[in-house]
Parts: C-alpha cells; sequence; structure tokens
C-alpha cells in the first residue's frame, strides 16, 4: 500500500508541475508576444498580427504595428524613424471599409434605429480604434480584366462571392462561369436587358431615336438600389453617367462588382443623412424595384430625390406598385401619386410597369399651393448643398429667384457642357474667364503626367479614376478623351464646388480624408492627389500615416498615384514607399510657373500576396 501511495504523489506532483509549467509558459507567450508589438489591427483578434511583414522583406522590429507614438507624421520629421514595412491586416479583412464596418457597430455598442437604415450609414472608428495595417488582396487575385471587356466579366477570384448568381439566376443578374463572372446585362425589373430596358425609357418621354441621351441634354444620373449596375453600365455607351448607388446589405457586395466591372458606383443609403452630393446634380433618378419605402417619414426619402433633381428632371420609377391591382399596391400607389402631386410633379409617362414623374422648372406650382399644404417649402436658411454628415429635412427645396426666372438648368448639351462655363460659377465669385484658365492649366498638367506615365500604361491600362480634391473639376475635364470616368472628391471644409462639376456633365461626392472613403478596397486604377497630403497632415493635423494605408486600401495593385504637392510632402510620401510596396514611377518639377515649388510624384502599387494567398495558389 505504501509503495502505492508514495508512487500516486509522486505522479500527482508531476502533474501539479506540469500544469504549472504549462500556465507559466503561456503567460510567457501572451504577455511577450505583446511586448514585442502589438497587433497589426487596433482590435479583434490578437492573433492577427501573424501575417505581419515577415514574408514582405520586414522584421518585427521595424513594423509599425501599434506603436503610433513612436512616429510624428508631420511634414518635418525629416530625420524620424523610417519604417521598414506596414504589417499586413489578417485575410478576413481583405474587403474591409473602415466606415461601414458592421464589426465595429456591434463592438460599439451603437445604438442605431434599423428601420431607418441607419447600421449602413457612415460610422468612421476613432483614431485609436482604426486598423494601421496594409489590406491583403483575396487569394489568386489577379490584375482586373480590362475595359470595355469588363463590363461584361470579371475575375471569380477577384471578388470570391458567388450567392448573387444563385440568388438572382432567374434575372440574369450574373452567371458563374468557370474562373469568370459572366454579366449578361440583366436585373430585377430588365431580366432581357438593360440596353432594351434604356430604350424603352426613352422612347416613353419620346427623345429623339430612342437615346436617352435626349440630345446632350440629359447626362448625368442617379440609380438607386442598382443591383450590379448593369443599368449604368449600358447608359455609358449613351454618353451618360450614372451614380450607380446602394447600401452594403443583403447583397453585399454588388457594388464592388459594379466597380469591379469599370462602372461608376458609390456604397451610400437613402437613411437619415443627405447623400453626399449637391443639389440639381441629376437629370434623372431611377428606381427599378428599389425596395424603398417612400412614404415613410412624410416621403423624406423622396423629398431628397427632389433636391437632387435638376429643374425638370426625371424620377422613373419600376414597381409593383405602379402596375398591381391588389389592395396593397393599390394603396401605396394612391398615397404616393397624391405626395408627389403635393410635391408639384407630374407624370410623363406611364407604361407598363413603369411611371415617370418630372420635376416642375419653375417655383410657379410651389407658390399656388394651399396654405399648410404637406410637405412644406424648406427655410429660407436651409442650405440645400450642405450634406457632410447633414440630416435630411422632409420639405421641398425651392429655385433660387435665378433659377426661377431661368426656367431650367441653363446648361449646355453634353460634350460641349464640360468646358463651358457653368451658371452656377456666379456663386463661387467665380469668372468664364478663371474658369477656362483652370481648364487649359490642367488640359497641360493631365497631358504632363500622361507623358510622365507613358513607359508604364497603355491606352486601356487606366479605367476608374479619382481625383481626391477636384476643385473645378477641371483635371477630370482634361481626362474627357480617354477611356475612363473619375470620382471627383470635393473636401467637405472647403469650397463646395461639387456642383460646379455636377453642372460640367461630370460626377462626384463630398468627402473629409481624415477619414476612410465608403467604398471597398482595390477599386481605383488611379489616384489624383493634388495638395491632399499638406491638407490633411498641416491644415487638419490628421496622420499622415493613415492616410497612406487609405489610399492603398482603395488603389487596386499595379495602380497609380500621382502626387502634386511641396517637397517636404513628396519627401515625405518618398520615406513609406518601401514599407507600403510602391514604387516610384517619376519624379519631376512641375513644368508650370503657376505651380510654384509643387512637384509631382508619381508611383505604382506593387501586386503582392500574403503568405496564405502564395500557399494557396501554389
Amino acid at each position: 500500500m505504501r509503495g502505492r501511495t508514495d508512487g500516486s504523489q509522486k505522479k500527482r506532483l508531476l502533474t501539479t508541475f506540469v500544469l504549472v509549467g504549462a500556465a507559466l509558459l503561456f503567460l510567457y507567450l501572451y504577455f511577450g508576444s505583446q511586448s514585442e508589438g502589438e497587433s497589426a489591427l487596433e482590435y479583434g483578434s490578437r492573433s492577427l498580427r501573424k501575417l505581419g511583414s515577415s514574408y514582405l522583406g520586414g522584421d518585427e522590429e521595424s513594423d509599425l504595428g501599434n506603436k503610433q507614438d513612436d512616429f510624428k507624421f508631420g511634414l518635418d520629421d525629416a530625420d524620424g524613424i523610417v519604417p521598414k514595412s506596414f504589417p499586413v491586416c489578417d485575410d478576413r479583412y481583405s474587403e474591409l471599409i473602415p466606415c461601414l464596418d458592421r464589426h465595429l457597430i456591434y463592438q460599439m455598442r451603437l445604438k442605431l434605429d434599423l428601420s431607418l437604415m441607419e447600421h449602413y450609414e457612415r460610422h468612421c472608428p476613432l483614431p485609436e480604434r482604426r486598423f494601421n495595417c496594409l489590406i491583403p488582396p483575396p487569394t489568386g487575385y489577379k490584375v482586373p480584366i480590362k475595359w470595355p471587356k469588363s463590363r461584361d466579366e470579371v475575375w471569380k477570384a477577384n471578388i470570391p462571392h458567388t450567392h448573387l448568381a444563385h440568388e438572382k439566376s432567374d434575372q440574369n443578374w450574373m452567371v458563374v462561369k468557370g474562373e469568370k463572372i459572366i454579366f449578361p446585362g440583366g436585373g430585377t425589373h430588365f431580366h432581357y436587358g438593360a440596353d432594351k430596358y434604356i430604350k424603352s425609357l426613352a422612347n416613353m418621354l419620346n427623345f429623339s431615336k430612342d437615346n436617352m441621351n435626349n440630345e446632350g441634354n440629359l447626362r448625368t444620373v442617379l440609380d438607386v438600389g442598382c443591383g450590379v449596375a448593369s443599368f449604368g453600365g449600358y447608359l455609358l455607351s449613351s454618353d451618360i453617367i450614372a451614380m450607380s448607388l446602394a447600401p452594403n446589405d443583403v447583397h453585399q457586395n454588388q457594388i464592388q462588382f459594379a466597380l469591379e466591372r469599370g462602372i461608376p458606383a458609390y456604397l451610400g443609403v437613402l437613411g437619415t443623412k443627405r447623400l453626399p452630393y449637391p443639389s440639381r446634380s441629376f437629370e434623372l433618378a431611377h428606381c427599378s424595384r428599389c425596395r424603398i419605402d417612400w412614404l415613410q417619414r412624410d416621403g423624406i426619402l423622396l423629398l431628397e430625390l427632389d433636391r437632387l433633381l435638376r429643374p425638370g428632371g426625371y424620377f422613373a420609377y419600376s414597381s409593383p406598385e405602379a402596375y398591381a391591382q391588389d389592395e396593397e399596391d393599390l394603396r401605396i400607389w394612391k398615397e404616393m401619386s397624391a405626395l408627389v402631386e403635393r410635391m408639384c410633379w407630374k407624370i410623363a409617362a406611364k407604361r407598363n410597369q413603369t411611371v415617370i414623374w418630372v420635376k416642375p422648372l419653375t417655383n410657379d406650382c410651389y407658390m399656388e399651393r394651399a396654405p399648410g399644404t404637406q410637405p412644406p417649402l424648406c427655410r429660407s436658411n436651409d442650405d440645400p448643398d450642405a450634406v457632410y454628415g447633414v440630416n435630411m429635412e422632409a420639405c421641398i427645396t425651392p429655385y433660387s429667384e435665378h433659377d426661377h426666372s431661368s426656367k431650367g438648368s441653363g446648361l449646355a448639351p453634353w460634350p460641349a457642357r464640360l468646358t463651358s462655363p457653368p451658371p452656377r460659377l456666379a456663386d463661387f465669385g467665380y469668372s468664364s474667364d478663371m474658369f477656362e484658365k483652370d481648364t487649359e492649366l490642367w488640359r497641360k498638367r493631365v497631358e504632363n503626367y500622361w507623358d510622365l506615365l507613358s513607359p508604364k500604361i497603355s491606352t486601356n491600362t487606366i479605367r476608374n479614376v479619382m481625383d481626391m480634391k477636384a476643385n473645378l473639376g477641371s483635371f477630370g475635364a482634361a481626362l474627357g478623351n480617354k477611356d475612363v470616368w473619375v470620382m471627383n472628391v470635393v473636401p467637405e471644409d472647403g469650397p463646395n464646388t461639387l456642383k460646379l462639376i455636377y453642372d460640367r456633365g461630370l460626377i462626384g461626392s463630398i468627402h473629409n480624408w481624415c477619414e476612410a472613403y465608403s467604398i471597398y478596397p482595390r477599386t481605383y486604377d488611379l489616384l489624383h492627389a493634388g495638395n491632399v497630403f499638406s491638407d490633411v497632415i498641416e491644415k487638419k493635423g490628421c496622420s499622415g500615416e493613415d492616410l497612406l494605408i487609405e489610399i492603398d486600401r482603395i488603389l487596386r495593385p499595379t495602380g497609380f498615384l500621382i502626387v502634386r504637392d511641396k517637397k517636404a510632402v513628396i519627401d515625405f510620401v518618398k520615406k513609406y514607399l518601401h514599407a507600403i510596396h510602391w514604387e516610384t514611377v517619376a519624379v519631376a518639377d512641375s513644368p508650370s510657373e503657376s505651380d510654384g515649388d509643387d512637384v509631382v510624384l508619381i508611383v505604382q502599387k506593387k501586386l503582392w500576396l500574403t503568405s496564405e494567398s502564395l500557399r494557396e495558389t501554389d
């Protein structure tokens, strides 16, 4: 008995030592790993650092990781520490949109009204909660198919989501075929092709030759609930550019598919905030089975469309309420018809399953409404062009005295519109001469850019372009002879010149570059940053590192960044090229005396894959 007892005691003692040793080893590994460097992510699993810089040529000590306190990202830190590499986010974050991140919403326990779509609106992380790592491409990522072929097919590996192909299989949204996803051009309402549907809309409006552009008078379109944006994609051949809009909802990747196809698109929702576009921006708004409750909150969402439509603008609505005879659809149609009548819209055409309303050209109808008619006119001090983070108002935006007397927008037909001084120049005190000089200046600058880019590009290398600080839109206008489209971004705190950009027949949005843009990773072939870094770092006091990481997020692999700024900014950006895996294409002093001390830096983003991607590809 004693021998057995001694043996059991020894076994218990040995077990205790093993358990204590294991616990000490766990604590050492856990806290030791933290002391070497925090996770590449500000929140979430601490194991995400496994995709750090080890396979990208860096080492643990040189990673930026979470050591932001060690770096001062001003322009005067020439002697500061130069990082060897940025850490890489975990592969599961390959489609991260920081300000539309549902995981962030859950973690911050934000109290949002789901019925008002607040969970699909922008909610940006605070600086201390931001991802400070590079977004990796998905497994098997390939350089995107070039336009115009891309309108009809993309690589499945680049957006590995096929649920829409199954869910919408009877509507011809998309079809999986081998390594590619094919887009036949269908939609929920137009199974047999967007091109036929567009032609039918033009026919309903009696436009010449059934061409939707109405001899150049219909140029900008807002497509609400756009799906994979086939409607906008097929409008392009008619010289019409659509802002295809949809939230990151149950059809999660619809906007990502649109941009991969080379079709203009933006992640947004008709919720509680105004859309980031100025008043009187679009000649046509379109909703095809977009499943929006237009009657909610006194018609506030329909009134937002009214704010965005130009005088005489159209709203094309294809939905069961326009034709169905069941009790509920008849009720909705009756109430919606009464609402738009009080808004002074009239039916321009109604056929089969589609109705097209037209907005008045003047204020006459508004002035003739009975006192107390709802919805009311907006307050005289309401700025219809103030949009960034501004709540929608359930009111009608009347025209100014000038617009009322003009009985229309006074815009030239496209393509003359692109270079004609827009009437709203006067709102900023700008002269036509100033506008024409700006247009010519940017024509020369863009010509110089393309000379510098010429060793690296061919005619179809670049399709999706963003001007990060667009001013009057002359950079985008100078690209009018190339087969590209431009998202013109105007800062939220400067002159709101975005309405001039829309008046030129271009599109864009308002944004603050201290925050992430509302778009998927890897969506633009070319970003143009004219004095953006100096604005963000010096004027706003925001992080230059965050801006570099955001640019890398939205730039496609093999895509280009053009930085035009003062020398200190160029030196700042050049310090991080190796860390962010970009390479210099060209550096040049500005050829124009009017540019002062501006220097031009052009860089290209390298195509790199994570170790996990490489392993699975092999």
